[in-house]
C-alpha cells in the first residue's frame, strides 16, 4: 500500500463544502468534496476497495480507475493528477466487485517482481554479511588463531593515514628498526661496570632512564627495591685447603679470582672427604648409593650444566652432603677450531637460591625490609658451595680413589681419571656478606587505545657479574631499540590496542631479583591485567639454532612468527624454514618448558602470565663464557664469526613483532585449548601405574574427567567465539580477559603463596604439582630411596608410598585442573559438567 502522508488538521481546514486534498505516497492527491471528516474518509480508504473520479479544473488526460484494464497498462503514469475521494462501495455492489477484480489482477502482475526482488535483497544481503564477517575472527579454527595477511588493524589517529594492515605494521616496523645500531649498544653497555648495587649501575640506570623519557612514551617511571643480596667479603676470602688424616688444615688449593663465588651459599666452613657426583642430580647421587658411596657427610665436586647451581645444591642438601663444589668440564664445553673456549682457570659464576626474589622477603616485596618479619626462603640452602676451575677440578680428581666412574660420566680433563671416590679430606670455608641493598627497576609505557589497562610487558636484565655481554648487554640494546622504534611507530600513525610496557630489570644474576619483586608488589594487579611477559635474556648465545622457553599458550602465534622473520645466516629461508629443515616437528626442535632459573619462569609459575624467553645458540656448543668475565663483546663477536649484528637484528624482527601481534590483534591471539594436549601427555606417564592404584582401590577417574572439562570448555569457547562479530567491542573485550587468564587458571588456589611461592601445577614446585605426584606414584613399585627426583619432590627418605599424601596430591592436582575448566567456561550458569 502507498505511503499516507497525514492530512491538515479538520478544525484549521478549509470550511464545509469545500475539497480536502490528501497526498498519497506516489505523487497521488486525494480530496474531500465535503461530507464526514477527513479521517473517515481516510479509515474507508483502508476498510476496502477506492472508487476514484476526475476533479474538476486539473490536468486532462488523467486515466480514472474505472477504465479497462488494457488502458491502464498502456498509459504510463507520467502526470500528478488529483483525484477525489468519493468513499468505499460495498463489496457486494458491481462496483466494488469490479474495483476487488482490478486489484486481484495488480497482485498477480505483480507477484514475480516482487519475489525477485526479496531474492536480490536477501542474497545481497548475505554477501555483505559474509564479506563483513570473514575478518571478524582473528582467532578462530582447530587453534583459535586464524593469521592472515589482510587483517585489519584500525585506522591510525590521523585520517588520512587510512587503515593500517598486518603488512602495514611490519613494513612500518621493519623500516624503523633498521635505524638503529645495535652493535654499538651492546658493545658500550659491555664495557660499563653494573654489578647490581654498585655506583656504575646507579649511573647506568640514570642513562637509561633519560634514554626512555626521550621517547615518544606516555608515562616513564622508577621502582627502587631495597632487597638482600650476597657479597665476597674481599677481607675474608673464600678458601678450600687439603685436610690431613688427623683433620689438620694442609696446603690451600688456589681459588684464582676471589670474586668469583656463589650468592647465598651458606656461610661458614665444611669439612668432609671428597666424592666425585656427575651433575649433581638426584638420580646422579643415588647411583652414588647403590655403587656403594654414601654421599652424606662428603663434599661434593658437580660438574656444570643439565641443572642449575641451586638444584644442585639443593639435591646434595637433600642427599646428608657437607658441601658442593662446582666446576666447568671441557667436555661440556667443547672448543672448535676457529672459535674460542673457556680457559682452565675460569670459574663460572651462579646464585644457589632455589627460588627467584630477595630470599629474605619471600612472598613479600621489598619496598622496606623491615616492615616484615626476619623470615628467610626454604630455597635458602644450609650447606656452603663454591666455583671451581677446571684446574683444580683437575687436582681434585687425580686424589680420588675407589671405583671407576661409569663411561657416560666421564669427562675431558686431560689426566685426570674419573673416580667416584671417596678421596682425601677437604675443608671448604665461605665468608660472603651480606647487604641491604637499593635496586631501580626502569618503566616506560606506551598506553593502548582500546585495552590500556591490558599490559603486555617485555623486559631485560640490566646488571651483569662481569662484562655480560651476552647475558644483559644484548638485551638491554635490544630493549631500547625496540622503545625507539615503536616510539617512531607511534609518531606514524600507529596505536596499539593493548599497553606496552618495556622494562629494564636490576638484580637479576642473583636470582630474577628486580622482576620478582616487582611481581610480588603488584601481584594482585597483574595477575589481572599483564598478557604475556617477552625476555631478552641470554637472546644471543650463538646463530646456529633457534630454541623458546615458553608457555603452551604462545606455540601457535611462535611458529607464526618464525615464518615472518628471515634466517640471520641462512640467505632466502624464514626461521621457521631453518628450524624445521632438520626436524619436520619443529616444536620438538624448538619449544622447551620454562627452567627456574629462566628469567621468565616466575611471571608463569608465580604470577599466571605467560611468558617466553627465546634464544639463538651454537650448535652442539654450548656458549661458554656466560656468568664469567670473558663474556666481552670481542669473545661473544667471535662465536658468531662476525653475524652478530644480524642475530641481534633478527632477535628484534622476532621480539617486535611478537609485540604487534600481542598488543594490537583484536583477538589475543593465545592458542587455550593447547593446554589439553598438555595434560593428556601427562597422563599418559600416569596411566602405566593405574592396574597398581587399582589394586589398592584407587583410581584417576578425577583427573580424567577434569581434563575432560577442560577440553570442552576451549572447544565450546572456541566455538563462541567463531560465531561472534569482532566489531562488537564488549564481547571481544569478554573473550580477550577470559584468554588472558588460563595461565592463572592453573595456580593451585589450595595452597598458601608464602608456603608455595610456585603454585602452578605444570611449572612450580611442591606436593600440589602434576610432577610431584608422578613422582610419589612411582614408588608403588620402589622404595623412597631409589626413586630419581623422590628428594627433591617433597617424598621424605626412606617413606614409601603414602595413601593419604597420593588423595591429597589428587585432590589439589583435580580441582585445580577442574576450576581452570569451569573459568574457562566464563559465566556460572554457562558451566556444564559431570564431575
Amino acid at each position: 500500500m502507498p505511503e499516507l502522508r497525514p492530512p491538515a488538521r479538520a478544525d484549521k481546514g478549509p470550511s464545509q463544502g469545500s475539497h480536502k486534498r490528501f497526498i498519497i505516497g506516489g505523487g497521488i492527491s486525494l480530496q474531500d468534496s465535503g461530507g464526514g471528516t477527513s479521517m473517515e474518509r481516510l479509515w474507508g480508504l483502508l476498510q476496502g476497495a477506492t472508487i476514484y473520479k476526475h476533479v474538476e479544473g486539473t490536468q486532462q488526460g488523467c486515466p480514472e480507475e474505472e477504465e479497462e484494464e488494457e488502458e491502464e497498462v498502456a498509459k504510463p503514469p507520467g502526470h500528478f493528477c488529483p483525484m477525489e475521494l468519493r468513499g468505499p462501495e460495498p463489496l457486494g455492489s458491481p462496483a466494488g466487485r469490479q474495483n476487488l477484480g482490478l486489484w486481484t489482477a495488480a497482485g498477480r502482475r505483480a507477484a514475480p517482481y516482487l519475489v525477485l526482488t526479496a531474492l536480490l535483497i536477501f542474497t545481497g544481503a548475505f554477501l555483505l554479511g559474509y564479506v563483513a564477517f570473514r575478518g571478524s575472527c582473528q582467532a578462530c579454527g582447530n587453534d583459535v588463531m586464524v593469521v592472515s595477511e589482510d587483517v585489519n588493524y584500525g585506522p591510525g589517529p590521523n585520517s588520512h593515514q587510512g587503515t593500517l594492515y598486518w603488512s602495514d605494521l611490519q613494513a612500518l616496523f621493519l623500516r624503523h628498526l633498521g635505524e638503529g645500531s645495535l652493535e654499538n649498544a651492546i658493545r658500550q653497555t659491555s664495557l660499563r661496570d653494573r654489578v647490581a648495587g654498585s655506583a656504575g649501575m646507579a649511573a647506568l640506570a640514570r642513562d637509561i632512564h633519560a634514554a626512555l623519557s626521550r621517547q615518544k612514551l606516555d608515562h616513564v617511571w622508577t621502582d627502587t627495591h631495597y632487597v638482600g643480596l650476597q657479597y665476597p667479603d674481599r677481607a675474608h676470602p673464600n678458601t678450600l685447603h687439603w685436610v690431613d688424616a688427623a683433620g689438620r688444615l694442609g696446603e690451600q688449593l688456589p681459588l684464582e679470582d676471589p670474586d668469583v663465588y656463589c650468592p647465598y651459599s651458606a656461610t661458614g666452613n665444611a669439612t668432609g672427604e671428597l666424592v666425585y657426583a656427575h651433575y649433581g642430580r638426584p638420580e646422579d647421587l643415588q647411583h652414588l648409593r647403590t655403587r656403594g658411596v654414601e654421599p652424606a657427610g662428603r663434599l661434593l665436586l658437580v660438574r656444570l650444566g643439565v641443572i642449575s647451581f641451586a638444584q644442585k645444591v639443593a639435591s646434595a642438601q637433600d642427599f646428608g652432603a657437607g658441601g658442593v663444589l662446582i666446576y666447568p668440564d671441557p667436555a661440556d664445553f667443547p672448543q672448535g677450531p676457529h672459535k674460542p673456549g673457556l680457559s682452565g682457570n675460569r670459574a663460572v659464576y651462579g646464585h644457589v637460591h632455589l627460588g627467584t626474589g630477595d630470599p629474605y622477603t619471600p612472598g613479600f616485596p621489598s619496598f622496606n625490609q623491615t616492615q616484615f618479619p626476619p623470615v628467610q626462603s626454604s630455597g635458602l640452602p644450609s650447606i656452603p658451595a663454591q666455583p671451581i676451575s677446571a684446574d683444580v677440578a683437575s687436582l681434585l680428581l687425580r686424589k680420588l680413589a675407589g671405583a671407576e666412574a661409569p663411561q657416560e660420566w666421564q669427562g675431558q680433563l686431560s689426566g685426570s681419571p674419573y673416580r667416584l671416590g671417596p678421596g682425601p679430606g677437604l675443608h671448604l670455608g665461605v665468608n660472603n656478606r651480606r647487604a641491604s641493598t637499593p635496586i631501580s627497576n626502569i618503566f616506560g609505557c606506551i598506553e593502548g587505545r582500546s585495552e590500556p589497562d591490558h599490559y603486555v610487558v617485555i623486559g631485560a636484565q640490566r646488571d651483569a657479574w662481569g662484562p655480560g655481554a651476552a647475558k644483559s648487554a644484548v638485551g638491554t640494546a635490544i630493549l631500547l631499540e625496540l622503545v625507539r622504534t615503536f616510539s617512531s611507530m607511534v609518531s606514524n600513525g600507529f596505536q596499539p590496542r593493548r599497553s606496552l610496557l618495556f622494562i629494564s630489570w636490576d638484580g637479576g644474576d642473583f636470582g630474577s631479583v628486580g622482576s620478582t619483586e616487582w611481581l610480588e608488589g603488584y601481584l594482585s594487579l597483574l595477575h589481572l591485567k599483564a598478557v604475556v611477559y617477552v625476555s631478552l635474556d641470554n637472546a644471543v648465545l650463538g646463530d646456529d639454532k633457534f630454541h623458546a622457553k615458553t608457555s603452551p599458550l604462545l606455540i601457535s602465534l611462535i611458529e607464526n612468527i618464525l615464518k615472518q622473520v628471515e634466517s640471520p645466516n641462512h640467505s632466502g629461508q624464514t626461521l621457521y624454514e631453518q628450524v624445521a629443515f632438520s626436524n619436520h616437528s619443529w616444536d620438538a626442535e624448538v619449544i622447551q618448558p620454562l627452567p627456574m632459573d629462566s628469567s621468565a619462569y616466575s611471571f608463569t609459575a608465580f604470577a599466571g602470565v605467560p611468558a617466553i624467553e627465546f634464544s639463538f645458540v651454537e650448535d652442539g656448543q654450548v656458549y661458554p663464557f656466560l656468568h664469567t668475565k670473558d663474556d666481552t663483546y670481542e669473545n661473544l663477536h667471535k662465536v658468531l664469526r662476525g653475524r652478530l649484528p644480524a642475530v641481534a637484528q633478527a632477535v628484534a624482527q622476532f621480539a617486535g613483532q611478537l609485540l604487534i601481534r600481542l598488543s594490537h590483534d583484536h583477538l589475543l591471539p593465545l592458542d587455550f585449548g593447547r593446554y589439553g594436549d598438555v595434560v593428556l601427555r601427562h597422563i599418559g606417564s600416569l596411566n602405566e601405574f593405574s592396574g597398581d592404584l587399582k589394586a589398592r582401590g584407587l583410581t584417576l577417574q578425577w583427573v580424567y574427567s577434569a581434563r575432560g572439562d577442560y577440553i570442552r570448555a576451549a572447544e565450546k569457547l572456541r566455538k563462541e567465539i567463531y560465531s561472534s562479530e569482532e566489531s562488537d567491542e564488549r564481547l571481544t573485550r569478554m573473550y580477550n580477559v577470559r584468554i588472558m587468564r588460563v595461565e592463572y587458571y592453573f595456580l593451585s588456589q589450595y595452597v598458601s603463596p608464602a608456603d608455595s611461592p610456585f603454585r602452578h601445577i605444570f611449572l612450580g614446585r611442591g606436593d600440589h604439582t602434576l610432577g610431584a605426584l608422578l613422582n610419589h606414584v612411582r614408588l608403588l613399585r620402589s622404595s623412597s630411596s631409589e626413586t630419581p627426583g623422590a628428594a627433591t619432590s617433597g617424598v621424605a627418605p626412606g617413606l614409601g608410598f603414602q595413601e593419604s599424601r597420593f588423595r591429597r596430591q589428587l585432590a589439589l592436582l583435580t580441582w585445580t585442573l577442574q576450576g581452570a575448566a569451569n573459568a574457562l567456561s566464563g559465566d556460572v550458569w554457562n558451566i556444564d559438567n559431570n564431575f
